[in-house]
């Protein structure tokens, strides 16, 4: 048996690149977000990794206690955020890919944003996934308007 064959067969393998189709779910919504959505989205029977982040609003920022937390998005955001997902599912082997952000008034724990990135191995998804949320937050505008217990505020990505 060449073990050299063998190995080149299995890099070879469809399932071991990117899909054609990668981004199956992409969205800002004024409504709460569901893991189970966005699980559901990536799967792909070719990917042996799955990663997934999620943001929740936290009580705290920066040594202040968090009030209350408002997100606003500018009209381009969605196709920002399409822009930012084709070039992560260029860059890797994505089988599925998956980002929803929520715009609106939330409160302490609420799901704020959920990615993930389904691809061949492990190591892939987990790089591609967090450069998803990394590029999602850097690049699609989406502002984060905070009001502290003290009385301050601040906004954050504007």
């Amino acid at each position: 048996m060449d073990l050299m064959a063998t190995t080149q067969d299995r890099t070879d393998h469809p399932g071991e690149r990117g899909s054609d189709q990668p981004l199956r779910l992409l969205a800002i919504r004024d409504t709460p977000l569901s893991l189970d959505e966005v699980f559901a989205a990536v799967g792909d029977a070719a990917a042996g990794g799955t990663a997934l982040f999620v943001g929740t609003v936290r009580d705290h920022d920066s040594g202040a206690d968090v009030e209350a937390l408002g997100y606003s998005h500018h009209p381009s955001a969605e196709a920002e955020l399409r822009r930012v997902a084709e070039k992560v599912a260029a860059d890797f082997p994505v089988r599925a890919l998956a980002a929803v952000h929520r715009v609106g008034d939330l409160s302490v724990g609420d799901l704020a944003v959920i990615v993930a990135v389904a691809c061949p191995h492990r190591a892939e998804a987990f790089a591609a996934c967090r450069r998803l949320i990394d590029d999602l937050k850097h690049e699609v505008p989406i502002w984060k308007h905070q009001s502290f217990t003290d009385g301050t505020e601040e906004w954050v990505g504007a």
